[in-house]
């Protein structure tokens, strides 16, 4: 059995992201070829984004600290730590109103190895 600290890893992060010069940084605690989950924990210093970018399909967002915005389809969510959100089938982008870390959880659709 394997367990991580997530308040280690969103701390660790979060420094990670405060030096980083796109102001972010994740790292995925499952996943993978072998996997149809994939949980990802990104963190975001405070006024950086992730940019518009495609829905990964089906997938739920929760926010472990800060506070975030998510844009999609003309409309906003905010959410602050511990909310969750479905992300919907549509472009969007996160924002970062402060500094913050989400957990992405991803369903991938079929194995790799499958193919």
């Amino acid at each position: 059995m394997n367990g991580t600290s997530l308040t280690t890893l969103v701390d660790e992060l979060l420094a990670a992201a405060g030096e980083a010069k796109a102001g972010r940084s994740a790292r995925t605690l499952h996943g993978g070829r072998e996997h149809e989950l994939r949980q990802t924990v990104i963190a975001l210093s405070g006024g950086k984004s992730l940019g518009e970018h495609d829905s990964p399909g089906e997938a739920t967002l929760q926010v472990l600290r800060g506070r975030v915005r998510l844009h999609a389809g003309g409309e906003t969510w905010e959410g602050a730590a511990g909310d969750h959100l479905v992300l919907p089938l549509v472009r969007h982008d996160l924002e970062a109103v402060e500094d913050s870390a989400v957990l992405l959880t991803v369903a991938v659709l079929g194995h790799a190895d499958d193919e």
